[in-house]
């Protein structure tokens, strides 16, 4: 992939913040090293990365998924839940892994294991905050690919997953 795959503009996807806007791509020298610099954006959690442009394939840094990939992820949101009978420390770290792998599916698999309709009040506290850092993450790539506001992302994916 080349250096300029990524212009001043675009939604980009980092795996372990999410959603993040491209504001600028920056020249510096560091330690006598000419660098180019994508500047990202990260609205929700107010924050700005640099990601060095020859480091941004390697740091997972990728486009907005397509339409297509997050039809799947849809999809998955209705399949049936996998849920593991291993010890819920493991199950969480393997949760964490699939949210900062940043790959929408994955994500959209947490979400599915950990959704529970409201009448079920047995989820941990751990379950409901992994649950929540899912739901919010699939929801703020799905935003940006449909245009629409985070909000109506996440009640979109809601109304997926009480359907199923």
């Amino acid at each position: 992939m080349s250096s300029m795959s990524f212009a001043e503009g675009d939604y980009v996807v980092y795996p372990t913040h999410g959603v993040g806007q491209v504001v600028a791509i920056e020249n510096q020298e560091i330690g006598g090293l000419k660098l180019q610099l994508f500047v990202i954006t990260f609205d929700r959690d107010r924050m700005t990365l640099r990601v060095p442009v020859a480091k941004a394939t390697k740091s997972g840094l990728r486009k907005l998924s397509s339409r297509t990939i997050m039809d799947t992820a849809l999809t998955t949101l209705k399949g049936r839940a996998k849920v593991k009978r291993t010890m819920w420390s493991r199950r969480a770290q393997e949760y964490e892994a699939k949210i900062n792998s940043g790959d929408p599916v994955s994500i959209a698999e947490v979400v599915r294991d950990l959704y529970r309709n409201a009448n079920q009040p047995d989820q941990s506290y751990s379950e409901r905050q992994i649950y929540e850092a899912a739901l919010e993450r699939l929801a703020s790539e799905l935003a940006a690919v449909e245009r629409i506001e985070p909000e109506a992302a996440a009640a979109k994916l809601e109304q997926l997953l009480q359907a199923a």
